[in-house]
């Protein structure tokens, strides 16, 4: 009977710091001793990958893709490796695999092998936000992207911020970096004056910025966020 191998998640910086700065010495060994990864993005992951373990054969890395191109049937031969015995790393361009990540998808698939999945601590750029925002952290909802769609979009901060209101609850969502400008202005636009607003970006980073304060104060006092990685919190006090 061959033993399962076990699957890693394996966080990774949020940024172009040090890996070693931001996550916990013991990947260096886990990294040491993994061949099989599935990844997002193969450049970055090799990158990664040499950053922690420079003298680790890059010929030997078995790699397998999950982005929006991967097709769900090709999931489960991801982890034909540890079905043979061997471990393997997922890797995420989000920080910590399964959260806001695809790599969720093949960590629900490891257990309907019962296969070990092994979480390793890292930085969660949607954790860290909420852990400094002073926002509520007992009750607190993700919701990913907001629509693009500027009335869609508006109609949807409306309602999450009556939910706010309703449960005393964090809502959190991101956007895609260049589009950090526009959606600011649509929140500060659309939310109500004293509705509580953090804004963290560039987490971990040098540049990090963290500020919570009301809509009201916010139009008064903007950033520029263009092309910095950034997490939104609202929190209707009522």
């Amino acid at each position: 009977m061959v033993l399962l191998g076990k699957v890693y998640l394996i966080p990774t910086p949020l940024g172009d710091n040090n890996p070693l700065e931001v996550i916990p010495l013991r990947i260096k060994k886990i990294i040491e001793n993994i061949d099989y990864y599935i990844v997002e993005n193969e450049k970055s992951a090799r990158g990664f990958i040499k950053s922690i373990s420079p003298n680790k054969a890059q010929n030997k890395l078995q790699i397998f893709l999950l982005n929006k191109f991967t097709d769900p049937q090709d999931i489960p031969s991801f982890l034909t490796p540890c079905l043979e015995g061997h471990n393997i790393g997922i890797l995420s361009e989000a920080g910590c695999p399964g959260i806001a990540d695809p790599g969720a998808q093949v960590v629900a698939y490891a257990h309907q092998q019962n296969i070990t999945v092994v979480p390793i601590s890292g930085p969660s750029s949607i954790f860290l936000a909420l852990m400094s925002s002073g926002l509520n952290g007992q009750s607190f909802t993700f919701h990913g992207y907001l629509p693009i769609s500027k009335p869609e979009r508006k109609h949807t901060l409306k309602r999450i911020e009556k939910t706010s209101g309703e449960l005393y609850q964090s809502q959190i969502f991101i956007e895609t970096p260049y589009r950090n400008d526009g959606l600011l202005e649509d929140i500060l636009n659309t939310l109500s004056p004293s509705t509580l607003l953090c804004v963290a970006c560039d987490l971990t980073l040098p540049t990090e910025f963290i500020r919570t304060q009301t809509v009201a104060q916010w139009k008064k006092n903007k950033v520029e966020l263009h092309k910095r990685p950034s997490v939104f919190i609202i929190l209707k006090e009522t």
